[in-house]
Parts: C-alpha cells; structure tokens; sequence
C-alpha cells in the first residue's frame, strides 16, 4: 500500500487572469510559479490548451512551454494537456520535438481528445481540418511515429521530433482515454480536478485494460486535485470563494477572470448551483495542512495513485505560492 511520501507531486497552472490584471502578467505568474515549485521538489508543471476563455491564458500552449522550460532548469514541464483534435499530428510533434531538443528530458506531451472550447471556436481553430475527437486514436499513433525513430519507409519526417521519443500521456474526464491509455501501455492522467465522479471508474477500467508497452512496465496513474491550502481551515475558506466563483461563471457562461475572495457566497449563487460548484470540485484540498494531510491519505488509500497534480487558482498570487508551499510540506511529510 501506498504512503502519502510514496507519491510524486506536480503543479497545473490554468494561468488565470485576474479581474484586474492582464494576460502578461499572469504569464509572467506562471513562470515565478514553476521556479518557486521547483524549487520546492515538485515533479513537473503542466499548463492546459484552452480557447476562447478570457479567464485562461495558456491557449498558445506549446509557445508558453518554451518560455518556462527557459525560466527554469531541472523540473519537468509539459501540457495539460493538447487537444489534440485542434492540430494536425506533425505540427504539434514538430513542435514538441523542438521543445526536446532545446530541453533534452524535461518535455511531457499530455494529449487530451476534447476541444478544450466550444463548437464554434472549435471551427475557428481547425478551418479545413475536420478534427473529430473519433480520430484520437488514429491521430495518437501518428503523433508518436513521428516521435519515434525513422523507419525506412517513412516519407514525412517531424524536424525536430524524429527519435526524440517526448513521453506521451493520455488526459481524460470519461473512460475512453483510460482504455486507450491502457491498451497503447501509456501514462494516464484523470481529470478529477474538475470531473470527480468518474475517477474511480477510469482507473479500474485504465488498470484493467493496461498491456505493458516499451513505454511502461505496469499502470502509472496521475489524477488532478484542485487546492487551497493556508495556515488555518478559515482562512482556506475565504480564498476558495475566489475559486466558487470562477466555476459558477463557467456554469453560468459568463466570464472567467479571476474575482478576489468574499467573505461569503450567500446571495452569489442559488442551492442548486452552490451543489453544483460542490459536485464539480468533489476531490478540492481546502483547509489547512492538518486538513489537508488528511483527505489526500484517504486518497492515496482509495486509489493508490503513482502521482498528484495540483491546480490551485487563487487571486492573488502570494496566496498561490504559499499553498504550493504548504502543500510540498504534507507530501514530503
């Protein structure tokens, strides 16, 4: 059985914008961030694709991982993931094989088949390309041929990415990934930071499915925790209304820049949406260490996780810094 000091620890950072802020700035947050955690011992940084949210500003995702692996030196840093659907397979290993090749073993490529937007940004972003999430397994197995070593027969080469063999990781918030993840014998990563109720479901049937592969020898989970962690559980609470009101914008379809913390929701949303907010960040840390501490053994205990990855979008962000810190504090125990 797995202890809390067992388990490998990561960051994913949405890069939010704050209601008063820019994107420049929270760009430049990230990458204090990624050097505050790495120092810290985290094992990697990830940021995530998504378009069209004026609250999120890692869309151009693999440009943003040139800038942090450059700001930084020894901690992994890759997406959280792609949406593979938006590209064409050979631009993004172009891409990638870039990234590798001017930060040899530090690069992840996580690969996610939803369009990270909605119908009609998703057309804006493909034009001609028909970019079908039914394609992802097709479109997966092409992505790391042009990774992998050149065969003889091969016409099309990704300059840089050819041999370069960037680790793949499987993203998902349903089943489908966890099977594909273990029948190709790839890391997968879960998406409980915003989709919980599946979690337990996706890694029976990841483990399940898994056949060993060059890759890996056995199953390695990875599954998404949102936090807020602070000195005491009162004070945990007041900074997480910062996060009540992101999702309850993101349900509501408004905008999604960041509002700072209230000392109540009470008259900011109705019961049915307050059980939705709650459903949605089912696995959230809030609280103080202690509190902390607590929830993630009973995780670890329930799903005997390889590693966490912690998104954590407070409003300001020394708030940020200082729950990583806390955070590195519980995991190394």
């Amino acid at each position: 059985m797995k202890r809390l000091s067992d388990v490998k620890f990561s960051t994913l950072d949405l890069v939010p914008v704050r209601q008063d802020g820019s994107p420049g700035q929270s760009l430049r947050n990230s990458l204090d961030l990624a050097r505050h955690v790495e120092k810290l011992g985290y094992q990697r940084f990830w940021v995530a694709e998504h378009h069209n949210m004026d609250g999120i500003a890692s869309s151009a995702t693999s440009v943003l991982l040139g800038y942090l692996a450059g700001g930084t030196s020894t901690i992994r840093v890759g997406s959280g993931g792609v949406m593979l659907p938006n590209h064409a397979p050979l631009v993004i290993a172009e891409q990638f094989g870039t990234l590798e090749s001017l930060y040899p073993g530090r690069i992840d490529l996580g690969l996610g088949r939803a369009p990270g937007s909605d119908q009609m940004t998703a057309r804006a972003l493909r034009r001609e390309r028909s970019g079908s999430a039914d394609d992802f397994p097709e479109d997966v197995t092409e992505l790391m041929g042009y990774l992998g070593p050149r065969t003889p027969e091969q016409r099309v080469i990704a300059m840089p990415g050819t041999g370069t063999q960037v680790p793949v990781w499987l993203l998902g918030s349903s089943l489908f990934s966890a099977q594909l993840a273990g029948e190709r014998g790839l890391p997968y990563a879960f998406a409980s930071h915003f989709a919980p109720r599946y979690m337990h479901e996706a890694i029976r049937v990841y483990r399940n499915h898994f056949k060993p592969s060059a890759v890996l020898d056995k199953p390695y989970v990875m599954l998404g925790v949102p936090l807020v962690a602070a000195d005491t559980d009162e004070k945990a609470d007041y900074l997480a209304t910062s996060v009540y009101q992101r999702i309850l914008a993101l349900m509501r379809g408004q905008s999604l820049v960041q509002r700072p913390p209230v000392q109540s929701m009470d008259g900011l949303w109705l019961p049915h949406e307050k059980e939705a907010v709650a459903s949605f960040l089912g696995l959230a840390m809030v609280g103080s260490p202690e509190k902390i501490r607590a929830k993630l053994e009973v995780l670890i205990e329930q799903t005997q996780a390889d590693e966490l990855i912690f998104t954590c979008d407070l409003y300001e962000h020394a708030d940020r810094l200082h729950s990583y810190e806390l955070l590195a504090q519980v995991m190394r125990g």
